[in-house]
């Protein structure tokens, strides 16, 4: 095949131009608008390590089962020519997305190759030169792509492979989490208030020699309710406590009074942990302070815990309480219901996520979520990423 140089500056596409071309030498159906999804995907999602790379080409570059074998060997060899070996990761210099005017189709070519870098210009120019024709397959990549992205969103956290959870915790991240608001007592200046402004009012007719001819109102200020996760880390919740951690730490960088907590046998406070800017490095410290991660449940004395230290501070009265748990209590029961009685006087609104739910033969009979169910407004399962993204929105309803 022919040879993709190192990587430069000047030409910063020419390897993945190249992979593409060593690709339909192979004998593999890869016209322009293939290769160019695949410089669109790297650039766009600033992919550099080799897992990445094979998987965005992949399922960019391969049309039919069949020439999956045909393209891991010349991805092996391609990867290799860059003289990386089999290191981590390669240093490939792409320009961000914002540097390429968007095509008004996966297989078009921009019309203005002056509006792009000079290097990613050739690129283009180079791609387009050597087949003008779209090719038929070019919609396939993309629905395959699609199609990849809606069986994990439908695909329970119990039954991900190790990559897919990776995938699917970098969803989660990136959701959309509405912050719930609240109307306060408070009011403030508006030219379509509910309340008239005396003060203002009489201030204002000094002006027009005491008539009041312009009049003055006041509307009530509005303010994002406080959010308040509860997450189970027990042994029982293990293929879902990482998952509902990455909801949490998505939550946290949706508004400023969102409180975590997580609990086994015991309450612990992980929000200031979960307010770094790393989302792996505050799960590994997580793990390392929840000294009863996977062990065992106690949900009504985590509660007693909660309520006992939080239920005079504005954190927790009026706020939006989720509970993520399955449900199985190994506690007295009734103290869970007198607990979640308990919260829920205080609470604006308690919501709780059992990942059991999802499934079409649950039913509600464990002692612990028999005991808890009067007490919950909202009942929502939280096995997948679809689930959570419910969750994200029915916050703010």
């Amino acid at each position: 095949m022919s040879d993709p140089a190192a990587p430069s500056a000047s030409d910063p596409l020419a390897p993945l131009v190249e992979f593409g071309r060593d690709l339909r030498g192979r004998g593999l159906p890869v016209g322009t608008g293939r290769i160019l999804t695949f410089c669109r995907a790297v650039t766009a999602l600033g992919l550099a390590d080799r897992e990445s790379l094979y998987w965005a080409g992949r399922a960019s570059l391969v049309a039919r089962h069949g020439d999956i074998d045909t393209f891991d060997v010349a991805f092996d060899d391609w990867y290799r020519s860059l003289g990386r070996g089999d290191g981590p990761r390669i240093e490939l210099t792409i320009p961000s997305a914002d540097a390429q005017r968007p095509a008004a189709d996966w297989g078009e070519r921009p019309d203005d190759l002056e509006t792009t870098t000079g290097a990613t210009a050739a690129s283009w120019k180079a791609l387009s030169d050597e087949d003008e024709e779209p090719e038929p397959g070019d919609e396939a990549a993309i629905r395959i792509v699609a199609s990849a992205v809606e069986v994990l969103r439908e695909k329970s956290f119990a039954e991900l492979s190790e990559e897919e959870r990776a995938r699917v915790a970098h969803l989660i991240r990136r959701l959309a989490v509405s912050v719930p608001r609240q109307r306060t007592r408070r009011t403030h200046p508006s030219a379509r208030g509910a309340v008239f402004d005396l003060r203002r009012t009489l201030r204002g007719s000094l002006r027009t020699h005491g008539e009041p001819f312009d009049r003055a109102w006041r509307a009530r200020r509005s303010r994002s309710r406080p959010l308040v996760l509860i997450l189970d880390v027990s042994g029982s919740m293990a293929p879902y406590s990482r998952a509902l951690m990455q909801f949490a730490y998505a939550a946290m960088a949706a508004g400023r009074r969102v409180e975590t907590f997580c609990f086994g046998t015991r309450l612990t406070r992980v929000t200031r942990i979960l307010k770094t800017k790393d989302p792996d490095r505050a799960l590994r410290e997580i793990g390392t302070q929840v000294e009863d991660w996977e062990g065992g449940t106690r949900i009504g004395e985590s509660l007693k815990a909660l309520l006992d230290g939080w239920s005079q501070r504005a954190a927790l009265r009026g706020a939006v309480v989720v509970l993520c748990s399955d449900g199985l209590e190994r506690g007295d029961p009734l103290l869970l219901r007198a607990q979640m009685a308990r919260l829920r006087r205080l609470a604006h609104r308690v919501v709780w996520v059992n990942p059991l739910k999802g499934s079409p033969r649950y039913e509600p009979l464990a002692r612990g979520m028999a005991a808890a169910l009067p007490s919950i407004d909202v009942f929502l399962s939280g096995h997948n990423l679809e689930s959570l993204e419910q969750l994200g929105r029915a916050l703010g309803a």
